[in-house]
């Protein structure tokens, strides 16, 4: 589903590319980038992030083979927390304005730390119940 989810927005952000954009042989001979007019939209990258960190979130989770109950809280906290994330940085990404981009950096780094945090106490959790071999492919 995330790799059917990726290709389609990253089709569709290659066809606004396209549109925004016009590429071409300038008067030196060296290729020129110029603007047609049409906007690129760079919300596709977002929406794509909206739908694919949370289903890559919960795939992570259903792999660690943590008990029923334990599951279900984590994929739902961490599914949110990512899209959080995710809807608190195009905010940013659409700004001119720096400190208003930091502003909205910031707003997306505490749910960003929350999933970190919480993925690096249940990996650790996770990997420590894995048969020998497999502790030492993953343990640094």
């Amino acid at each position: 589903i995330v790799t059917l989810i990726a290709t389609y927005h990253y089709f569709r952000i290659f066809n606004s590319w396209v549109a925004a954009f016009n590429v071409g042989l300038g008067v030196n001979g060296a290729y020129e980038v110029t603007v047609s007019g049409t906007p690129f939209n760079d919300a596709y990258r977002y929406v794509d992030w909206l739908l694919t960190v949370p289903l890559l979130l919960v795939e992570l989770i259903l792999v660690m083979k943590l008990p029923q109950k334990e599951t279900v809280c984590l994929a739902w906290t961490l599914g949110i927390a990512s899209a959080v994330m995710v809807a608190l940085g195009y905010p940013g990404e659409i700004q001119d304005d720096l400190s208003v981009r930091w502003f909205w950096w910031a707003c997306a780094m505490v749910p960003f730390v929350y999933v970190v945090g919480t993925l690096v106490v249940g990996l650790g959790a996770a990997t420590a119940k894995q048969p020998e071999g497999v502790v030492d492919l993953v343990s640094a």
